[in-house]
């Protein structure tokens, strides 16, 4: 299985969770915005979101259409059962790795 996943791709996976329900793009870009005060490219990050429901990590539906976007639906993105475990797998190797730094390597000189 592959488990390959790119920070950015990882920090919008997690993003889709944080926001359930309400996991659209604007709703994405502005969510990872605010929280690691980064800007994102609506390009990048639909190309991340594209990229990453091809790989199973995601899944998407269309909403209602919306008449403040001009009659045009929101696309909302779900983990799925894959993509769970693709970041759970993640999580494990970083922690893996933090467990196994020496204490003294992270003292403050």
């Amino acid at each position: 299985m592959n488990y390959s996943l790119g920070e950015f791709e990882e920090i919008v996976l997690l993003t889709v969770g944080v926001l359930y329900n309400e996991a659209y793009g604007v709703a994405i870009k502005d969510e990872i915005e605010s929280r690691l005060k980064r800007n994102v490219s609506v390009g990048a990050l639909h190309s991340a979101l594209r990229r990453m429901e091809k790989k199973g990590f995601l899944e998407s539906r269309t909403g209602e259409p919306d008449k403040e976007r001009g009659g045009k639906p929101k696309r909302f993105y779900t983990i799925t059962a894959f993509g769970k475990e693709v970041l759970e797998a993640n999580k494990d190797i970083r922690m893996e790795l933090w467990n196994s730094i020496p204490e003294m390597a992270l003292k403050k000189v």
